[in-house]
């Protein structure tokens, strides 16, 4: 399953004349960005923004079901605010960085647990564990309010009707906004990039069959996505 970008209902492509220019570029991930995650996993929490990358090919549509990999252990769902970047940033000032926003959206950091406790145990990245085929489930995008307060948006998932991830923005160790400043002061986000700001406590692992609603508030509008986990062969 593949995933193509969308805006409100509208599909983005790389031949069309549109306000983004480019079709799905990197998908920029932050890691421990809410306390009570990095808690729940048993590491510190950092003094800084922790960013890794998953490719364009990690993308995959949150449709009426999407594929977790089988024979590859655990495979653990953190649910987590995207932010749809519209306009170049770089070494930008939170000013800037909030004029970029073109979209929100919710993505699925989907990760391979066993593999990525392996890797860090060796000291290795933890790209194959991160950054495999389908890893990063993603809505379309809303566009947000002219006022959107970016430290009151509400994400929730239910798994087979059961709570569990329930938070907010405002619990974020970096603000979205500040988030998106301090990556621009690494590398340049493009227009189609998609950064995924972490994730609220209640990361667990997922199972085939497994219905899981996901919501996300935003000042004028929410967004609820509705979907089911299938298992596929990498």
């Amino acid at each position: 399953m593949g995933y193509t970008l969308q805006l409100d209902g509208d599909t983005f492509a790389a031949t069309e004349n549109n306000g983004l220019g480019r079709e799905l570029g990197k998908i920029v991930c932050v890691g421990r960005n809410y306390a009570a995650h990095a808690a729940e996993l048993n590491n510190p929490i950092p003094t800084e923004p922790i960013l890794f990358m998953k490719p364009a090919t990690a993308a995959a549509e949150i449709g009426s079901y999407f594929s977790i990999p089988s024979g590859r252990g655990s495979c653990h769902i953190e649910t987590e605010i995207a932010v749809l970047i519209g306009s170049e940033l770089c070494r930008a000032s939170e000013s800037q960085a909030l004029d970029a926003v073109a979209g929100i959206g919710i993505g699925l950091d989907l990760t391979l647990r066993d593999l990525q406790a392996t890797l860090k145990d060796k000291g290795l990245p933890w790209e194959k564990a991160k950054a495999f085929d389908g890893s990063c489930p993603l809505t379309g995008f809303m566009s947000p309010a002219a006022d959107e307060d970016y430290a009151k948006l509400g994400l929730v998932l239910k798994r087979n009707n059961v709570i569990q991830q329930d938070g907010n923005s405002g619990q974020m160790l970096t603000p979205i906004i500040s988030l998106l400043s301090y990556i621009s002061e690494h590398f340049t986000l493009m227009p189609g990039d998609v950064v995924l700001t972490g994730t609220p406590a209640g990361v667990g692992p997922l199972d085939p069959g497994d219905h899981l609603e996901l919501e996300l508030k935003l000042a004028q509008s929410t967004l609820r996505v509705s979907t089911e986990v299938v298992a596929k062969a990498l």
